[in-house]
């Protein structure tokens, strides 16, 4: 299967499984799963036909690792982002003591104001290392990498998940635990 195939299923499963399954008809349990052949029927009525074997490589190459099938390979879920209601069953975990988080220069003001926010998300994404966070800014221009206290906000109380790939998830950051880059 060539690159821009990937990304296309890629790009349609996030938003089947993150945000819109009844756009093609289809359920997920309260944990976010979605039976694999339920979806690959739903799929091809709505118009783009994914084998199971094109499935396996999203699943396992995807860089960003959005998804997991369950242990039986019968179901499939988003691992994080999404805007509809579940519960990804991750538990509460502390944080190393710095996490980062990559935007764009356009959005520094609010974040100043109001800190990292999640939006329609239930949470918000921070990386585990620079270069990680750097790839995420990348989409929205020329990326700015914030620095995370987030050892100080755990133990100030705040939550903490690690999702399945890797991604530090949280309600909010408040202004206050966040590092700027010097604005030169």
């Amino acid at each position: 299967m060539n690159k821009e195939r990937q990304k296309r299923i890629s790009k349609f499963l996030s938003y089947i499984l993150r945000h819109h399954p009844d756009s093609i008809g289809i359920e997920l349990d309260s944990g976010g799963w979605a039976e694999v052949s339920e979806l690959l029927r739903a799929s091809a009525r709505g118009g783009l036909r994914i084998t199971l074997d094109e499935l396996r490589t999203v699943v396992e190459e995807n860089d960003k690792q959005r998804f997991s099938f369950s242990e039986d390979g019968h179901r499939i879920r988003a691992n994080q982002g999404h805007s509809i209601p579940v519960d990804l069953g991750y538990s509460q975990v502390a944080p190393p003591e710095v996490l980062y988080h990559g935007t764009a220069r356009r959005f520094l003001d609010s974040i100043r104001r109001d800190g990292l926010q999640r939006g329609r998300r239930h949470h918000v994404h921070l990386s585990p290392d620079a270069a990680t966070a750097r790839k995420v800014g990348q989409r929205y221009g020329k990326p700015i990498i914030l620095r995370v206290q987030a050892g100080q906000m755990y133990n100030d109380g705040y939550k903490f998940y690690l999702s399945t790939n890797g991604i530090w998830l949280t309600e909010c950051v408040p202004p206050s635990y966040l590092r700027f880059p010097d604005s030169k």
